[in-house]
């Protein structure tokens, strides 16, 4: 477990964060073998190919925070040095503030004693925590967690020029997603899902049993079991249910 705390909202993010997580990495992909560069103070992330410099995915880039195994804390953007003064990562403390969750408005985290176990194992697990997290508060996506250095990793927060997700992208994906994922709360993940990517979407009954997402390029039906977690997914692409 990374900051106990925090985990509903990156739960709740979790799907969505995992498919955007799938578009970048299918993008970055396509460089071949490839750097990162950030630059913070043109609030930049840039990535390059090892063999054409000319092929490069540049995306406007926000840092989130900073995970540090020196001085064993996570440091918000907001309160880091090299932060800057970006509104939507401000709204993580914000937030924090408005519904009294501690992990976000205070400047820095210690690391919980189970860390020490696997270290760097457990800062990768934080980073993952900490962008679905802000995907969830923002609503912007992806993010990116990268190494900076003496095991410290920075999370950052990409507009990135990726194509929308779409019901269809998802369909397709979500067969390797789910069999990479758990889902502590698939019905909350499925709906916030819908909600960050901007389809509709409705409960096929009071129960719960289902919910049908849809956009322009078709529809999907998530069938939940008696535990509620999800399972199958029933998809009419290019084709929209009528209301």
């Amino acid at each position: 477990m990374t900051f106990p705390a925090l985990a509903p909202l990156a739960d709740r993010a979790a799907l969505f964060a995992a498919l955007r997580q799938d578009q970048l990495v299918a993008a970055t992909a396509a460089l071949g073998e490839h750097r990162w560069d950030a630059d913070l103070a043109a609030g930049t992330l840039t990535f390059t190919s090892e063999t054409d410099p000319n092929r490069r995915l540049v995306a406007r880039a926000s840092l989130v925070a900073t995970i540090a195994p020196g001085p064993r804390s996570l440091m918000w953007a907001w309160a880091h040095p090299q932060g800057g003064s970006d509104p939507s990562v401000a709204s993580l403390r914000d937030y924090g503030t408005t519904y009294s969750i501690d992990e976000l408005s205070n400047a820095e985290l210690p690391f919980p004693a189970e860390a020490d176990a696997d270290l760097d194992g457990w800062i990768a697990g934080a980073a993952h925590q900490i962008g679905a997290i802000a995907e969830e508060i923002t609503g912007r996506s992806p993010y990116y967690s990268a190494p900076v250095g003496s095991g410290t990793r920075a999370v950052f927060l990409l507009d990135a020029p990726l194509p929308p997700l779409t019901v269809s992208d998802a369909v397709v994906a979500l067969p390797r997603i789910l069999s990479e994922l758990t889902l502590s709360d698939a019905r909350s993940s499925v709906w916030d899902l819908a909600r960050l990517a901007g389809w509709n979407m409705q409960w096929a009954d009071e129960a719960y049993s289902a919910a049908v997402v849809s956009d322009a390029s078709g529809s999907a039906t998530f069938r939940f079991d008696e535990y509620a977690r999800i399972a199958g997914v029933e998809s009419q692409l290019g084709q929209v249910p009528q209301a």
